[in-house]
């Protein structure tokens, strides 16, 4: 305000000289040439002109970088969002691929066992320092009783001790309360595989004479009725002899990846009321 009181007079000049010079020029014929009046007047005001243009281009400038920002904000925002989706899309498709990889190796085993099964999912487990369990989703309604192997496509998985309508509780062949009648596949030396925890087995009632060597497969021996002849248990990783004693120690890596298990299949056949 105190501008404006300062210069008023000046702007009222100028205001009132610029007013007269654009009457005079919407007057005139355009083909006529500027007369000393004109040139004197245009070259009075033509310094005043210059800065409100100057202003003006970066006024413009400013707003055209605004609504460009602007513009690219929200493209980036979109952008985004595209890619989150598709990401989301590529997850789903490669979770479905590898259910159905999983599945197809289930329908395989199913097929190649000479009894009834079901196929049944993970929903829970127990793996505490003195138990070792999972359940499924599959109980008596689906012909489950408890007693009855479980298994997936690369073996041994356990056996169903706790059973209510919809639901089954493993117990798992790492638990120390499991006890499973083994072969050694190569050399055909008999024992029994007992859980160790931390997803580990050992073989024993194995005799200090047997042949087994660290790398050879340990397999169901059928001897029980729980579990058919052949099924892979897993492999042997150390064995050792005592000078005293008659019987080995060996332990056993589970060909089973339990921590990784999402489907096994229950064998309907056997078990107990």
């Amino acid at each position: 305000m105190d501008f404006i009181k300062k210069y008023m007079y000046q702007l009222l000049t100028g205001i009132g000289i610029l007013a007269a010079l654009l009457f005079f020029s919407l007057n005139v014929p355009h083909n006529r040439e500027a007369n000393i009046i004109e040139r004197s007047a245009l070259s009075i005001l033509t310094p005043l002109f210059q800065p409100v243009s100057r202003v003006s281009g970066f006024v413009e400038e400013i707003w055209d970088s605004y609504i460009q920002l602007v513009d690219t904000h929200h493209e980036n925002v979109r952008l985004r969002e595209d890619i989150r989706s598709l990401n989301l899309r590529v997850q789903k498709e490669n979770e479905a691929l590898l259910a159905n990889q999983r599945l197809e190796r289930l329908l395989d085993l199913k097929e190649s066992i000479d009894a009834p099964t079901v196929a049944a999912t993970i929903i829970g487990e127990d793996t505490t320092s003195w138990f070792r369990t999972m359940v499924i989703n599959r109980g008596s309604s689906s012909g489950i009783r408890e007693g009855m192997a479980v298994i997936c496509a690369d073996g041994v998985v356990g056996q169903t001790v706790k059973v209510s309508s919809s639901t089954s509780r493993v117990l798992l062949l790492t638990d120390h309360m499991s006890g499973i009648a083994a072969t050694i596949q190569r050399s055909r030396a008999r024992g029994v595989v007992k859980g160790k925890g931390e997803f580990l087995c050992t073989l024993e009632f194995t005799t200090r004479e047997e042949d087994v060597k660290v790398g050879d497969a340990v397999i169901t021996s059928g001897i029980g009725g729980v579990f058919m002849k052949g099924l892979p248990i897993g492999e042997v990783t150390m064995v050792k002899r005592g000078e005293y004693g008659i019987f080995q120690t060996v332990s056993i890596r589970p060909a089973v990846n339990l921590s990784h298990l999402e489907e096994v299949i229950v064998v309907l056949r056997g078990g107990y009321e």
